[in-house]
């Protein structure tokens, strides 16, 4: 199997802000199924949305079946004989979902203020809700990725099987790729280690925007790592019992009205975090410069005491093949200090082992090179020399 490039993003020159959205509830007002599909899709009952959610979610419970791969299933069903289910009905569908006030202006707004700041502002979707519906929505080209649960479709464009099912517990896996700038999702180099000056979006960069249960588990890890949790209620309804619940279990750090408009709570907010970013950044690139500079030294330190311990053993070497073994080793090192070189040099003349096979080939290259570093009064130069050229 040919190995497939994954394309990756890189570290910017600048800091980078992301900020995760779910969607339902969080960008628009309700399920976005439920904004036209499903009330021409649920022909019987006088309340088609109930009903529609109540056999999805009756349907998973009978089958131990995934609530996301529930609805997928019921929707492609509830289609059958009334419309042809395609991505582009899905777009359709998608184009005519209410967003909450100020939510079209908001993207480029906050954008445009971070920077002013310095700080590059992304915008990502991490949503149970369908991402062929999301991508219908005039909002959808202001997200850098959208995460969401999505159909694969046959040559005809008709959805066949689900793709991709995102729900509240693999919800956390899109943070990591975010973080890391792997987002493709069937890049596994998202497993990998990465230092932490060398993440592109650490998590103290991350704003996470929900509104509900499902976001729980990216709402914790993103404030258990010192990034911005914030819950958002339909301010219509102001009804806030669900982001004072998580407020006092600490899942989020912050709520405010879903309301997206220029000068509300949440856009205040996020001017904020902004502006904290910009000093907290520099407080973090001037601790690793600090870190780098000991380790550094720290390796320096190493290298110099390898050095020290390989001399010592050379001049203790009492057979051959220890000497050869000991010589293999020095030949990796490529830089020798004045007074090193001049002590390999008195090892190599005063220990016969040493001095015996010093016309052995690998022997004879490597004094021949320490030589070149030796101090230029050095009265072993000559001597060593002079060994190489006996018969």
């Amino acid at each position: 199997m040919a190995k497939i490039e994954f394309k990756r993003e890189v570290k910017e020159d600048r800091p980078v802000i992301a900020i995760c959205y779910d969607f339902d509830k969080t960008l628009s007002p309700d399920d976005m199924q439920a904004q036209g599909y499903i009330q021409k899709v649920q022909k019987s009952g006088d309340d088609e949305v109930a009903e529609f959610w109540e056999e999805s979610n009756g349907l998973a419970s009978a089958n131990d079946m995934d609530q996301n791969l529930a609805y997928m299933y019921t929707m492609k069903k509830k289609a059958r004989g009334q419309m042809l289910f395609t991505k582009k009905k899905l777009a359709e569908y998608g184009s005519k979902v209410k967003l909450f006030p100020g939510v079209k202006a908001w993207f480029e707004r906050i954008e445009q203020y971070g920077e002013e700041k310095g700080i590059i502002v992304e915008h990502y979707i991490i949503s149970s809700g369908l991402k062929e519906m999301i991508e219908g929505t005039d909002i959808a080209p202001n997200f850098k990725e959208i995460f969401a649960t999505s159909f694969y479709y046959d040559e005809d464009g008709v959805a066949v099987w689900p793709a991709q099912v995102v729900n509240y517990t693999n919800k956390t896996q899109f943070l990591f790729r975010i973080s890391k700038g792997v987002l493709d999702v069937n890049d596994q180099s998202v497993n990998e280690f990465f230092k932490p000056e060398e993440i592109r979006i650490p998590f103290r960069n991350m704003v996470y925007i929900g509104d509900s249960d499902t976001d729980i588990p990216c709402m914790k890890l993103v404030n258990s790592h010192g990034g911005y949790s914030i819950g958002v209620y339909d301010s219509k309804k102001n009804d806030k019992s669900k982001v004072h619940k998580m407020m006092r279990d600490n899942r989020i750090s912050y709520f405010e009205p879903a309301d997206y408009s220029e000068n509300e709570g949440l856009e205040r907010l996020l001017k904020l975090i902004i502006d904290k970013t910009v000093y907290n950044e520099k407080i973090f690139n001037k601790m690793y410069a600090c870190k780098n500079e000991a380790f550094h030294d720290i390796k320096q330190d190493e290298s110099e005491q390898e050095k020290i311990d390989l001399i010592n053993e050379l001049e203790s070497s009492d057979t051959f093949a220890n000497t050869h073994r000991i010589i293999n080793k020095m030949f990796k090192i490529s830089e020798w200090s004045n007074e090193e070189a001049d002590d390999l040099l008195i090892v190599a003349y005063h220990n016969s082992q040493v001095r015996y096979i010093i016309q052995d080939e690998d022997l004879q290259k490597f004094f021949k090179r320490i030589v070149k570093f030796a101090s230029p009064n050095s009265t072993y130069k000559n001597k060593i020399k002079e060994l190489f050229d006996k018969e």
